[in-house]
């Protein structure tokens, strides 16, 4: 005769036994769950996030093509309006990425939310992955769009020679601001600290990096400035891959930005699992 099992010997569907984890080694229902929130937080506001820097930058090419692009100008034998493009993109790209990043946090600190970062169960690698891939998303979302509005300018020629050193070069620097922008929103107490880091940080870097010059016109001083500042890498790589000639050494600036981007990410990881002014 068969002996029936008791009903406390069956094991409850859909739990598994006391202190044993259900999660993988990564959580991708957590990961992609604070992606998105990090994504539609600023497709709320996409009139301010997407369209706002793709008006800005069109600006910027008006100006200074109006300004220094008559009389037939060439930099790098190409037209200066088509020198500059590329070079408006990815700065619209970078400052977009550490905007985002560097809100995330800082807004979670200052309105009491920090909690549904910390509660739920996410790693700090889950975590710093999250916001950086949300960072990342807006930058090229941003980018996108300014380089499709841009083949509707005349007299401007965008397209990609070399697509590779284009998606290369946009993503590391890209990476590197949000990176940057988590660091700014772990250490800023309040809003006016973040903003701060980006008049007197981000914005020059940003706009001495050869946006609108080669640095080759520069005292031998600044040159060697310029090639410190890792925004020019970005900005030169970036822009080979539109015009096929660049004013810096491509080798170079993928070392460099490869280099910046695991400091950047080992710094941001340490502080986050330490908890530094976020769990105290």
């Amino acid at each position: 005769m068969v002996q029936q099992p008791e009903m406390h010997d069956l094991p409850e569907p859909g739990f598994s036994e006391p202190g044993v984890s259900r999660i993988a080694r990564i959580n991708w229902t957590g990961l992609h769950a604070l992606y998105m929130k990090e994504v539609r937080r600023f497709f709320k506001v996409k009139l301010q996030t997407l369209w706002a820097p793709a008006v800005t930058t069109l600006l910027f090419l008006v100006i200074f093509s109006v300004a220094l692009g008559r009389g037939g100008r060439t930099v790098l034998d190409v037209p200066f309006s088509t020198f500059v493009a590329p070079g408006l993109i990815v700065m619209a790209m970078l400052q977009n990425s550490f905007a985002n990043a560097s809100f995330s946090l800082l807004a979670g600190k200052l309105q009491g939310t920090i909690i549904d970062y910390l509660m739920p169960p996410l790693s700090v690698g889950e975590v710093l992955a999250a916001l950086v891939g949300g960072a990342l998303t807006r930058a090229v979302l941003v980018g996108m769009t300014i380089w499709l509005a841009m083949f509707l300018w005349p007299d401007v020629s965008v397209n990609i020679s070399h697509p590779l050193y284009v998606i290369f070069f946009g993503l590391m620097g890209a990476i590197m601001l949000a990176f940057m922008g988590v660091l700014t929103s772990i250490w800023a107490e309040k809003f006016d600290q973040s903003a701060m880091i980006t008049n007197f940080v981000v914005a020059p870097l940003s706009l001495l990096s050869g946006t609108f010059y080669v640095i080759d016109n520069l005292a031998p001083a600044f040159q060697i400035i310029s090639q410190i500042n890792p925004f020019f890498y970005i900005i030169s790589g970036f822009r080979y891959g539109f015009i096929g000639s660049t004013d810096g050494s491509l080798a170079i600036g993928a070392i460099v930005l490869l280099f910046t981007n695991i400091i950047l990410a080992t710094i941001s990881y340490m502080l986050l699992k330490k908890g530094w002014k976020i769990k105290s």
